[in-house]
């Protein structure tokens, strides 16, 4: 028995945004070929303004640890995610509400999908979504408000930073641990792939009202972008591979620290405070 599907841009908001972050991979990921140094003097408004700054700073935090190229990889990408956290903790709380909302929704959409169950005629299916859209309303429920800004300014500064530690010739011939941080390392990518994918598995817990069919579509990205993700550092130099592992396990720790500030709500206790 075919689903009816009650809130379609949704579902397609999700998937714009999961090929825009795949799309930013693709293109970050493709740069690991391009060679080039940046400076105060490479021309663009985006070198001038992003890469170069970031570059300097990378060089600045390795020169405070005696030239370790590898620690000021960690630190910038560290300090970097600290200071876009209030603005991923905004959006969790954002998803931590639409989860309250849509938990005191569920039980009326059950009703109402039930009403409509086996009618696949296009006045049922234009009758459930205009049913649905007054039930969102009633609760004041958008999905759409989460909105994707907090990812769009993230992904300037974040690919800015990888082309920093790309360009910055210094660093090339540096070790790190067991690897040469200029050449590509086998160990590293894995690494990556892995941390990334359970990144994406401790994330799936935060996001609000959603069902196995959207479930099933963001499994895919899940389950691709790292497999990418890992294909890609193996032919990019071993510190590429370190500021992913280390801006994973970041949000890793991001995800975990967002469960414990705004845990799943309790259907109960969600039905109480609806009801106060």
């Amino acid at each position: 028995m075919q689903k009816n599907n009650v809130f379609p841009s949704l579902k397609y908001g999700r998937m714009i945004l999961a090929g825009m972050l795949l799309a930013c991979l693709l293109l970050v990921s493709g740069c690991s070929t391009a060679s080039g140094t940046i400076d105060g003097n490479t021309p663009g408004v985006f070198n001038h303004y992003v890469i170069y700054p970031l570059s300097a700073v990378l060089q600045y935090l390795a020169g405070m640890f005696h030239g370790n190229y590898g620690i000021a990889i960690i630190g910038i990408t560290l300090i970097i995610r600290l200071a876009l956290l209030p603005l991923m903790m905004r959006q969790y709380r954002s998803q931590h509400q639409m989860r309250q909302k849509m938990t005191v929704l569920q039980p009326e959409l059950k009703q109402l999908q039930e009403k409509f169950k086996g009618k696949s005629d296009t006045e049922s299916k234009q009758k459930l979504q205009q049913e649905t859209m007054q039930l969102y309303q009633k609760h004041q429920v958008n999905p759409l408000a989460i909105g994707c800004l907090p990812m769009l300014i993230q992904l300037p500064i974040l690919t800015g930073l990888y082309s920093a530690i790309k360009l910055t010739p210094e660093l090339a011939g540096h070790s790190f641990l067991w690897f040469q941080l200029g050449a590509p390392d086998i160990v590293l990518p894995i690494l990556a792939a892995v941390v990334y994918f359970i990144q994406f598995k401790v994330s799936q817990t935060t996001q609000p009202g959603t069902d196995s069919a959207q479930l099933k579509q963001l499994a895919f990205m899940g389950y691709l972008s790292p497999v990418l993700m890992g294909v890609f550092a193996l032919s990019a130099p071993a510190a590429i591979s370190l500021y992913w592992v280390t801006g994973g396990l970041f949000m890793i720790a991001q995800s975990y620290l967002a469960k414990k500030v705004y845990p799943a709500p309790k259907v109960q206790e969600v039905a109480l405070k609806g009801g106060a």
